[in-house]
Order: C-alpha cells, then structure tokens, then sequence
C-alpha cells in the first residue's frame, strides 16, 4: 500500500470519468477521500474558485499538484 496521505478525489453522482479515477486509484493501492460536490457546497467553490475546475473528478494531491478529468497517467506517478 502506498504511505501517500491527503489525496482527496472530488466527484459528482453518476460521473463516469469519477469512478474511473477511484478505481484506479484502487488499483494502484493509493488512499484517498471522496468529497461529494453536490453534497458539500464549499468543497464546490474550492474546486471552482480556487483551483479554477469546472467538471469532475478533481483530483488533489497537495496545494500544486492536483488536475482535473480521468488521468491514468498522473495516477500512476503517484503510485511510484
């Protein structure tokens, strides 16, 4: 199991590219926590205002790593 910490996956309900994000995230053995964007409104003005995201999954590792969008590529960094 990877020891990264702090990874948080913001998703939306019925979001395919979300559950692609978390199952690879699975898959690569990676820890993370769902934020729901249509559950937590400030999670929403975070990824919309601060980050500057419009469309699901956010995927945020740190204050300057974190993309937008299914990204098998960036997941597999992290998992090395």
């Amino acid at each position: 199991m990877n020891e990264t910490v702090g990874i948080i996956v913001y998703t939306k309900p019925n979001c395919q590219p979300c559950r692609m994000t978390k199952l690879n995230l699975d898959k690569q053995g990676i820890s993370y926590t769902v934020v729901d964007l249509t559950e937590t409104p400030a999670a929403l003005t975070y990824v919309q205002d601060e980050l500057g995201y419009s469309s699901a999954p956010i995927v945020v590792i740190d204050d300057h790593n974190h993309w937008a969008g299914f990204r098998p590529d960036l997941i597999a960094k992290i998992g090395h």
